[in-house]
This record gives structure tokens, sequence and C-alpha cells, in this order.
């Protein structure tokens, strides 16, 4: 026997010379194997699962960071407001306008010539001397807001031979019919005009104003104090903050108008091109508008027609972050519009004296004359006979 084996080793060189085997167990070799090949697809089966996995993880990682980032993009687009998930619905006119004018519980009242259909409220249809408006019921006592209008407008007229247009209100006043597309003169708050005939040019073969050649249709703001008035002749250019050239009528597609308040800052842009995308038409600052005020929308007819469609108007909420100083600021009264002086636009003119703030100034001013006479009478008098005893 050699020392090189130890063992275990010499027995089996032993066994292997005599030609002895040793007994296998065939059945535990066949399900070691078969534990093995079980073994190899579990670690494969879990390497597939576990990418799949990460597929997954990936796709959701990707998907996520992209929506953070839309997320981010439209926050810093917004200027440093947003809109609340849902919109002001008492202040808001949407389909199917279920009760709108006839309803007590209502918000909304018609007036004039304005009928409500399925599709749309018309505020005047295509015929001559019509007028017709929707106002709101309930004062908006937001501070910041957007509203955004859904309106169509469009009829048989000719080019250049169609009108007068429609617009939309915020003011103190509400329910009354007047000149200015159907609403009263000398207003109290904001009115955005969609004017599509321009009164001061009579030459129906070109669609401008001589003065400023603004193109016709035209959108356009103004701020009423009460006592400004709203120029129809010369399609309000004397007291106009802004404005655009909208081509509005006779459109295949929705044309929508958006006006923005928030921060003393008045926007208002349109959509009216089918591009879905808002095109800048008015953008100033140091507008300042008092909260408790009415929306509407009103729009009149002459010698010349359209059917003027309002379709939705929808008001949402801005939530604006303000300084300290800005919330303590205090309540306004009038509206008013900073620098006009220097934009040459409009003048708020002060308030003169009524009629009984007159009469009492005439009778309180004649009573102090009196007075007066009577005083220098007496002094007059006094004068005298000290001058006669002097002489005695």
């Amino acid at each position: 026997m050699s020392l090189a084996h130890t063992p275990v080793q010499y027995v089996a060189v032993m066994h292997h010379k005599i030609g002895w085997q040793p007994q296998i167990n065939h059945r535990r070799r066949r399900m070691a194997a078969t534990m093995s090949k079980s073994n190899c697809f579990r670690l494969s089966s879990f390497q597939i699962f576990d990418l799949m996995f990460n597929q997954r993880y990936n796709h959701k990682l990707t998907c996520l960071f992209t929506i953070v980032l839309i997320l981010t993009w439209q926050c810093l687009a917004d200027d440093g407001y947003e809109m609340d998930d849902f919109l002001k619905r008492e202040h808001s006119l949407t389909k199917p306008y279920q009760g709108v004018g006839s309803s007590s519980s209502s918000h909304w009242d018609l007036m004039g010539n304005a009928i409500i259909t399925t599709e749309h409220v018309r505020l005047t249809p295509d015929l001559q001397s019509r007028q017709g408006a929707v106002w709101s019921r309930i004062p908006c006592y937001l501070r910041d807001w957007e509203l955004q209008v859904h309106f169509k407008i469009h009829g048989q007229g000719k080019k250049n031979l169609n009108g007068d247009g429609m617009a939309l209100w915020y003011t103190k006043e509400r329910m009354q019919t007047g000149p200015v597309f159907g609403n009263m003169n000398l207003f109290t708050g904001l009115g955005v005009f969609l004017d599509t005939y321009p009164n001061e040019n009579n030459n129906h073969e070109k669609k401008y104003s001589p003065s400023t050649q603004r193109v016709f249709p035209y959108v356009s703001g103004m701020v009423g104090n009460g006592t400004l008035a709203y120029e129809h002749d010369r399609d309000g250019q004397s007291t106009e903050l802004g404005g655009c050239t909208a081509l509005v009528r006779n459109i295949p597609h929705d044309t929508f108008l958006l006006i923005r308040y928030t921060k003393n800052r008045l926007t208002i842009q349109i959509d009216v091109d089918g591009k879905q995308q808002w095109r800048d038409c008015l953008d100033l600052p140091g507008v300042r508008l008092p909260q408790g005020y009415f929306f509407g929308a009103s729009s009149v007819t002459g010698d010349l027609s359209d059917n003027h469609d309002l379709i939705s108007m929808k008001l949402y909420q801005l939530t604006v972050e303000r300084p300290q100083e800005e919330e303590e600021e205090e309540e306004l009264t009038v509206p008013s519009v900073d620098n006009f002086e220097q934009l040459n636009k409009v003048e708020v003119q002060e308030e003169g004296m009524s009629g009984v703030q007159l009469f009492f100034t005439i009778v309180f001013s004649i009573i102090g004359v009196f007075v007066l006479g009577v005083v220098a009478v007496v002094m007059y008098g006094r004068w005298k006979e000290n001058s006669r005893k002097r002489f005695y």
C-alpha cells in the first residue's frame, strides 16, 4: 500500500482492482438533476421578473418626471397664480342653462330679446333693432379671477354690412338698457367690447377707423367710474384702455375670449384662429376694480344685424400670493386706472354737486350775506353813536 493514498482512496483503489462497483441510487441522481434544473429555471424566472419590474419602474419614473416638468412649467408660465380645482359655478353660465331667466333658483337673468336654446344663449337674432342681455344675480367678491367666454357671431349680412357687436361686463349696475352695446352709458366698472362695425367710418368699402387705423372687428376694454361716457360715434376711442383686431364673424371654428384680473392687472386674450392658443390683446397694470360687482353680457343691432350667441361664461378664482401691505389695503369704492394722464386716455372726473346740494349752497350763501349785512349795519350804528358822544 502506497503511503500516498489516504484510507478512503485506498479502499476505492482496492474496489476498482477487484471489480466491485458501489450501489448508486439512480433515483437520488435523477432527483438531484431535476432539482438542479428547477433551481436554474427559478433563477431565470426571477431574473426575468426583475428585469420586467425594473422596466416598469423606470417607465413610471419617466412618466412621473415628465408630469413634474409639465406642472413646473405651467406654474412658471402662470406668473405666480394658479386656478382652483373647480370653477365658481354660481358665477358661471354653462349648458344646459337650466332655469336661466325663469327659475327663482337660477343665478342668471335674461332681458330684452335674449332667448335660450339647447346650444347657446342668443343675445340678439339676425334682425334689425334688437337688444338682449344676460346678467348674473349674485355679486362677485373674488379679488383675483379669470373669465373665459365661448361665443359666436354670425349672420347673413355681407362683409362690412353687419353689426353691431357684443359686450362683456363687470359692473356695479345690472339689468339696464342703453346705447353701449345694449347696456347703459355712464356705467361703473369694466366693459370689454367686441365691436364688429366701425361707426366713425361711414365708408363701407374701408373697414377701419381713419384716425387710428383700427381694423374691425375690434376688441377693446374700458373702465368707467359712473361719470365717464362711452362715445358710440367714435367707437369708444377716447376712453379705450387698449385693444386688438379679432376676426370673429362667420368663423367655422370656436371663438373664445379671456379676461383676467389679478394683482390690479387687467389682461385680455383671444383665441379666434382655431389653434387653441391664447393671443395677447391687452395687458395693463394699475387697474383697480372694486369687489361686489355683477358679470353680464349684452348685444344690440341697429340697421345692420347679426346673431350674437353666448355659449358659456366660466369664472375661475385665482390663488395669488400677496405681501402683507397689499392684504391691508383699503377697500375700493370707485374703479380707477393709474397713470391715465401719461397714457392720454381716460381722466377720472370729479363728481359735481347734485341739485339738492346746489340749492342748499345758494340758500346758505344768501343767509350768510344777510347775516354779514346785519352785523355791518349794527357795527355802523354803534360807531355813529360813539362819534356823537365825543362831540358832546
